[in-house]
């Protein structure tokens, strides 16, 4: 199966000789095309540190990051800012929705940038409102609407331009219960009926769940994996707990 991206032996340190902190201690793994990948950890374990060197916002000190082929690490200037447009779609705790453009405009602006033309993005822009349930939506304001409804807005953007892999940042941190378990369900939607390709980092159980597999990071490595297979969800969300419970110490008060 084809792999979207590839960590090879990842290391990120911060700070100077006499006091140095490995983030990401030689990290290796795999995302294959189609995956949901879970990354959990407790506050300070690497997690968030890993994404943003994938998510290109960071650099790894050492080691190689390899998406759709191409060595990331080696990107600068207009060749970087290309592959984010291109390659990759981000979806924020905190949406990150323009208040000052429609929920239409806020999921168009990708492809505008990209100077698709005008038909298309209408085509493309109702097209995946209508496979979320937003289409009654676009043409309000991001402040008219509720935060599920802007979680959606945020996720079509974040597929509009068929990226290659989408990122997702605690994606439920800021819902209520409701409209968390309503975007959990859009990331399954996009996962299996679009075949986006997610990686998801979060301490919550319940949203990693969703995933097909987890990868639980502390002290900046990986300490193991979880494969969803035939798992009901629940059964999965009991198997999440169980590694949680052997990580100890800080993890406890992320359950």
């Amino acid at each position: 199966m084809e792999n979207i991206l590839e960590v090879q032996n990842a290391e990120k340190y911060y700070g100077n000789k006499s006091n140095l902190t490995k983030a990401i201690n030689n990290i290796s793994f795999t995302v294959a095309k189609g995956e949901f990948l879970g990354i959990m950890g407790a506050s300070g374990s690497g997690k968030t540190t890993l994404l943003n060197c994938i998510s290109t916002i960071d650099k790894v000190t050492s080691g190689h990051i390899i998406v759709d082929g191409e060595d990331i690490t080696r990107l600068r200037g207009n060749k970087l800012n290309k592959f984010r447009r291109e390659k990759l779609g981000f979806i924020f705790q905190d949406f990150n929705l323009l208040d000052t453009l429609t929920c239409y405009e806020n999921i168009a602006i990708a492809l505008t940038i990209q100077k698709v033309n005008v038909k298309e993005i209408d085509k493309r822009v109702n097209l995946i409102a209508e496979k979320l349930e937003i289409k009654d939506i676009l043409k309000k304001y991001p402040y008219q609407v509720s935060g599920g409804q802007k979680q959606r807005v945020a996720s079509a953007r974040a597929i509009i331009t068929n990226p290659k892999l989408v990122l997702a940042d605690e994606p439920t941190g800021a819902l209520d219960s409701k409209s968390a378990r309503q975007l959990l369900e859009n990331f399954e939607y996009l996962n299996k009926k679009l075949e986006a390709t997610i990686l998801m980092v979060t301490h919550d159980a319940f949203t990693a769940s969703y995933a097909n597999r987890i990868l639980f990071i502390k002290d900046g490595k990986i300490f193991n994996e979880l494969l969803k297979g035939a798992d009901t969800r629940k059964q999965f969300f009991e198997k999440i707990i169980e590694v949680q419970t052997l990580l100890g110490g800080d993890l406890n008060n992320v359950i």
